[in-house]
């Protein structure tokens, strides 16, 4: 087998943070690709979750590469492994959390608005420390901006919701 060098590792504005919740790899802009899809390695530490929501704007494409990252989404619930794939599509209620051992996922969003998300609500991981906190107001505010819906807290499953909201 022939050996070549190595690509030159991603550059560090493309590296961001979500206070302890998350840290985001941007492996393919929306820039990139004329806004259709984004992709990002995503880093998720144990047992972070995501609150209940729906994206009215993209669908979700999740790959495990290491770690657990249990989905509910609409009617189904899986714990994807490595090397597990799950799509959720557009207007679907979901939550995710991740294992014990944490998570580490490509995220594919198409059309792309899901690194723009992080982007633009998160820190930039070389300006990070220890203590940053994730903004929970700008959060919001950039959510409803890409088309995001927050249907409930982290821990509501969409059986939870349909539950709580039987016209939903």
């Amino acid at each position: 087998m022939t050996e070549f060098p190595r690509p030159p590792a991603v550059a560090q504005n493309r590296r961001f943070v979500l206070g302890q919740h998350l840290k985001m790899t941007v492996l393919t802009a929306p820039e990139d690709t004329d806004g259709r899809h984004d992709v990002a390695l995503v880093v998720l530490p144990p047992g972070s979750d995501t609150p209940l929501h729906k994206h009215t704007r993209y669908e979700e494409r999740i790959w495990v590469i290491e770690g657990a990252l249990s989905v509910w989404a609409g009617p189904d619930t899986h714990t994807l492994g490595p090397g597990d794939f799950y799509t959720i599509t557009m207007n679907t209620p979901h939550a995710l959390e991740a294992g014990p051992e944490g998570a580490r996922v490509l995220n594919i969003s198409s059309p792309a608005h899901f690194v723009d998300l992080i982007r633009r609500a998160g820190t930039p991981e070389a300006e990070a420390t220890p203590d940053t906190e994730w903004d929970l107001e700008l959060f919001n505010k950039i959510t409803t901006e890409v088309g995001d819906v927050i249907l409930g807290p982290p821990g509501m499953t969409p059986a939870d919701f349909r539950d709580n909201n039987p016209a939903a």
